[in-house]
């Protein structure tokens, strides 16, 4: 009999979690009053993963883009937890659009911190360690009027000034090994007349569970990873099960699994990012138990 384990580790964050609760809670109260012509808007997918997206769709949750959001007036827009620049909220002030704010508050805070070093020092580098055009870093970056440099990897710290001052900040989602190797090149490489601060604002609830996951992909025969394509927590989360567990495989539903890959394992592990609910994986776990038994 194949045993099937769902990583307890997996699942929404914090964050993520607050920003649905929110959308539910508001979807609700327009369902109790049958006679509102209310409807609820998201700006942007409200997390990385299609089938959850459909979920809440399914419930009367309108997705829009910033080009939509222009055009909308008086009405009620869900900011989700990745967070929005300046420009977001002003425009909603102009719109007299009601925003439900559903900011991550590790986010909030950081975007809190990138204002003020960028206030009291503005000609100072103000550098983001995350994924250029990501939700998060576009409103990480607009603290700064546009002026911080985004870097992906080592290659774009090489373009940076090392005479000038560098203050480094990060998306709260990625990889903390990675950050600790940008981290040192700096320190290699920065002038001994300029300042270089580094400020560790990745996510613990996120970056803790690389260790976990690498434990549980370690435990099975296959790893289920189940995460939405966009998610840019998953793609980290999902190479990590691959470089411990080569027999892993990334799939958005259940519908995705190839049985052929159950063939000769005897313990299944069901595992996701921090934009993967639990119902889905559940359901990754009842596809395949009705399938083999």
């Amino acid at each position: 009999m194949i045993q099937i384990e769902i990583d307890s580790e997996s699942g929404f964050c914090f964050g993520v979690t607050t920003a649905i609760k929110k959308a539910e809670e508001e979807l609700a109260t327009f369902h109790v009053n049958s006679n509102s012509n209310q409807t609820l808007y998201c700006l942007g997918d409200i997390v990385h993963n299609g089938m959850e997206v459909e979920r809440l769709h399914a419930q009367g949750l309108i997705t829009i883009n910033h080009d939509d959001l222009k055009k909308l007036h008086g009405v009620k827009v869900l900011l989700r937890a990745h967070g929005e620049p300046p420009e977001t909220y002003e425009l909603a002030r102009q719109n007299h659009i009601d925003i439900i704010d559903a900011t991550c508050p590790v986010v909030l805070q950081l975007q809190r911190r990138i204002k003020k070093q960028y206030d009291n020092n503005p000609d100072a580098q103000i550098v983001i360690f995350g994924k250029n055009g990501h939700a998060e870093v576009l409103g990480l970056v607009g603290q700064t009027q546009s002026h911080a440099i985004v870097v992906e990897n080592i290659e774009d710290v090489k373009k940076l000034d090392f005479n000038r001052d560098i203050y480094l900040y990060s998306q709260t989602t990625k990889s903390l090994d990675e950050f600790h190797r940008i981290i040192e090149y700096i320190q290699c490489h920065i002038s001994k007349t300029a300042e270089f601060k580094s400020f560790d604002t990745i996510c613990r609830q996120v970056a803790n569970r690389m260790p976990n996951i690498a434990n549980f992909a370690a435990k099975h025969d296959l790893i289920l990873f189940v995460c939405g394509r966009k998610s840019s927590n998953g793609k980290v989360l999902f190479n990590e099960c691959k470089s411990v567990n080569p027999n892993s495989f990334q799939i958005e539903s259940a519908q995705e699994i190839d049985m052929s890959w159950i063939k000769g394992v005897q313990t299944i592990g069901i595992c996701g990012a921090t934009s993967t609910p639990k119902w889905l994986m559940e359901e990754c776990r009842d596809y395949i138990s009705e399938k083999v038994t």
